[in-house]
């Protein structure tokens, strides 16, 4: 630890044996000091949210990933899908700087769909930044229109997408991600699409889901390899780490810890130092972890989101939703200083 403690003061990079070393250490408040550190040292003791709006077009899907709780076959009970209309009601007066729209993979939708769901939404509210489609989402694009990933994502763009969000990445190892979700694109793939992205000036976000069947070792190799293509790119924004929720899975099991949740918070900042921010996202760790994390390396908050389906399909247990001045009391009775940011992390006011 005083090895790393070192490095860490001096701005060195940690190696992947480091970060391991970290997982399995339980001094768990070296550890919050050190990332603590590294936050404060890229971001002050700012602690940025943002005023969005979370929509999933649909939860009917082709895959049925063993850890999701969210899809639904076509015409099973449960399932939904909006229409167009019915998305943009939910946008209300427009007073979202972001709108974060992820859903399933629909068997009957074609590409122009949706196009036209971005083209509409962009039309209707054109100062609302649209962060939209995972890569698995762009993937299935490209295969149900015949398109190079380069063109659905060109075509996107200019309809109105902002930036990507991060999910879908799961963890990258091949060996769990077959057990896990074997039916999805594989963690190169993934990689790819978002290295794609990147070169395109679309930004985007990264994530990992942990706590299901994957081990700390598995976590070391996602975050090196998201480390690497930043290194390449410079095109990820953020990183959000995920915790697994199991209830109403195939996959079962239980939920994390929070000395997990910190843990991973912590080791997260220490490993991804080409990572300007790193999100405590609240839906999944509840308002108090969240919080917190925020003495755990983390320097984001997400925002409002409003409607959250994903997360409470599998057993979540918080509101699906926070006021701003919720969101600014957390930040505050952490001694932090909350900072409004849009979706491209420039201050608000």
């Amino acid at each position: 630890m005083d090895k790393i403690e070192k490095k860490v003061m001096t701005g060195k990079r940690l190696d992947p044996e480091e970060g391991l070393f970290l997982f399995e250490n339980d001094d768990l408040f070296t550890l919050g000091r050190l990332a603590s550190m590294v936050a404060e040292r890229k971001n002050k003791r700012h602690v940025y949210y943002v005023r969005n709006r979370h929509i999933n077009p649909t939860n009917i899907c082709v895959n049925r990933c063993k850890f999701c709780a969210f899809s639904r076959s076509k015409g099973e009970k449960g399932s939904y899908e909006l229409t167009v209309e019915e998305i943009l009601s939910k946008l209300g007066d427009g007073c979202y700087r972001e709108v974060h729209i992820v859903g399933g993979l629909h068997p009957d939708w074609g590409f122009d769909h949706y196009v036209n769901i971005i083209s509409k939404i962009k039309e209707e509210f054109p100062e609302t930044h649209i962060k939209a489609f995972t890569a698995v989402e762009i993937d299935h694009f490209s295969r149900i229109s015949g398109l190079s990933i380069e063109d659905v994502l060109k075509r996107l763009r200019e309809s109105g997408l902002d930036t990507m969000p991060g999910g879908g990445a799961e963890i990258f190892s091949e060996r769990v991600r077959m057990r896990l979700c074997p039916e999805k694109i594989s963690g190169e793939r993934w990689l790819e699409i978002h290295r794609k992205a990147h070169i395109l000036g679309i930004r985007t976000n990264a994530t990992m889901l942990y706590g299901h069947i994957e081990g700390y070792r598995d976590r070391i190799d996602h975050l090196i390899r998201l480390r690497e293509l930043q290194d390449e790119t410079g095109g990820f924004l953020a990183f959000i780490p995920l915790s697994y929720h199991p209830a109403n899975t195939e996959t079962g099991g239980s939920y994390t810890s929070g000395i997990d949740d910190l843990k991973t918070i912590a080791v997260s900042r220490l490993i991804l130092d080409n990572f300007d921010h790193i999100k405590a996202y609240w839906i999944m760790l509840g308002e108090k972890i969240a919080q917190l994390s925020l003495l755990f390396g983390a320097d984001d908050i997400d925002g409002t989101i409003i409607e959250e389906k994903i997360t409470h399909s599998a057993g979540g247990v918080t509101a699906e939703s926070l006021t701003i001045e919720e969101i600014r009391e957390i930040v505050t009775k952490a001694g932090r200083i909350p900072i409004e940011r849009d979706a491209l992390y420039r201050i608000i006011g």
